[in-house]
C-alpha cells in the first residue's frame, strides 16, 4: 500500500495497494503502507463513534471469516469490520462443514470462492496456509488472520494503531500528525512465549519497519533459534528492561500449542516472567502495556495489573475493528469510492 494524504475526517478512496490483492505478511506492508493503514483506521475510528456507525463503501461485497482454529477478538473484530462498511459476512463453521468429513483445504476454499466471495479471512493451525490459499483463489482477496506460528498481521497493526494514539494523547497531538515519525527510537520489550508467537513475529515486523528498537524476552526454551536474523536484541534481565522499554508487549502461554512443556510450572514462569505488582512499579514513566488477548491473570500479568490504565488490552480491542475496516476498505473499495461524512448505509 503506498501512503496518501486523507484530507479531512475520511479517506477519499483506496490508494493503489502496494502489496498485492492479499495481506499475508506485514511484510507486504512496508513503513508507508503501514502509515496508510493507521491513517486511514483513523478515519474508521470516527466513523465508530457516530450514532449509526456505519457505512456503505462495501455494500454488495461479501467477506467471509473462515477459521480453522478457534478465536473471539479477531474473527469478531472481521465481522464487525465488515458489516460497519455495508458488506454481507458469511462464517464457516468448520467443525459442522465438510471438513469434517474430510474435504481438502483447496476444496473448502475454492467452494466458498465459488459463491461469489470477495475476501476470505483465514486462520489455520499450519504457517503458509493463506499464502496457498491466495494461490489457489482466482478473484477473492485473502487476509491472513493468524497461520499457525507464522504471522498475524493485522494484530500488530492493532498494536501500532494503539500506541500511536497513546503517544498522541501524551503530547496534545492528533495521531496522523505524528505519522510513523513517533515510532523512531521507540524501545519495544516483547515477553513471554515468543518461540510459538505469531504475534510476536508480526510485531518486530511492524515496529522495524517504523523505526522501533525491538528486544525480546523470556524463558531461553521459550525463546526460537535464529533470533540473531532477527534484528532484536535479547534482554538478559527481565526487571531490568522494564525500566528501559516505552512498550511492553506481553504474549501468553500457547499451551494449544505445548508451551506447557517449555516451563517447568505456571507459578515459575510467572515468578520469572509475568508482570506482578511488584514488577509493574519498574515501568518507565509514561510506559504502555499492551496484550494481543486472551489474557490469562495470574500467569503472565497479575489480575490488579491487567486494570491498571497503562494496560490497553481493551483498547486493543475496539481498535481492532477500525483496523480491520481500513484494510478490507484498502483491498476490497472501488477507486472512486469513499466513506460518506453522514451515518447511517
Amino acid at each position: 500500500m503506498s501512503a496518501t494524504a486523507h484530507a479531512g475526517p475520511v479517506p477519499a478512496g483506496p490508494a493503489p495497494v502496494g502489496m498485492g490483492p492479499h495481506l499475508l505478511s506485514v511484510a507486504d506492508l512496508g513503513r508507508q503502507g503501514i502509515a496508510e493503514v493507521l491513517d486511514v483506521a483513523e478515519a474508521f475510528a470516527e466513523v465508530e463513534q457516530r450514532a449509526i456507525p456505519k457505512v456503505p463503501t462495501l455494500r454488495g461485497k461479501v467477506v467471509a471469516t473462515v477459521f480453522f482454529e478457534e478465536s473471539t477478538r479477531t474473527r469478531l473484530s472481521f465481522e464487525t469490520a465488515a458489516k460497519r462498511l455495508s458488506a454481507d459476512v458469511l462464517s464457516l463453521a468448520v467443525a459442522q462443514s465438510s471438513v469434517a468429513k474430510g474435504e481438502s483445504l483447496r476444496d473448502t476454499v475454492q467452494t466458498v470462492e465459488a459463491l461469489g466471495i470477495d475476501a476470505i479471512v483465514l486462520r489455520h493451525r499450519c504457517a503458509g496456509a493463506p499464502a496457498q490459499v491466495a494461490r489457489w483463489v482466482q478473484r477473492a482477496r485473502v487476509l491472513n488472520a493468524g497461520d499457525g506460528w507464522h504471522e498475524h498481521p493485522t494484530q500488530a497493526l492493532v498494536d501500532c494503531f494503539t500506541v500511536r494514539q497513546v503517544r498522541a494523547e501524551a503530547v496534545g497531538a492528533t495521531p496522523a500528525a505524528l505519522g510513523t515519525s513517533c515510532f523512531e527510537g521507540l524501545r519495544v520489550l516483547i515477553v513471554g512465549d515468543v518461540r510459538h508467537s505469531r504475534v510476536a513475529r508480526s510485531q518486530i515486523l511492524a515496529y522495524q519497519a517504523v523505526g522501533a528498537e525491538v528486544a525480546v524476552c523470556g524463558p531461553a526454551s521459550l525463546l526460537p533459534a535464529g533470533l540473531e536474523d532477527w534484528g532484536v536484541s535479547v534482554a538478559p534481565d527481565f526487571d531490568e528492561a522494564l525500566g528501559w522499554a516505552d512498550v511492553v508487549s506481553l504474549l501468553r502461554l500457547q499451551a494449544e500449542r505445548g508451551s506447557g512443556a517449555f516451563v517447568p510450572s505456571l507459578r515459575e514462569y510467572t515468578a520469572g516472567w509475568g508482570l506482578t505488582a511488584e514488577r509493574v512499579r519498574r515501568l518507565a514513566p509514561g510506559a504502555v502495556v499492551t496484550h494481543p488477548g486472551p489474557m490469562v491473570r495470574g500467569v503472565e500479568i497479575a489480575s490488579a495489573v491487567a486494570d491498571l490504565p497503562s494496560v490497553v488490552a481493551t483498547r486493543q480491542v475496539a481498535n481492532g475493528v477500525a483496523v480491520r475496516m481500513a484494510v478490507l476498505f484498502l483491498l476490497l473499495g472501488e477507486p472512486s469510492a469513499g466513506v460518506v461524512g453522514s451515518g447511517g448505509a
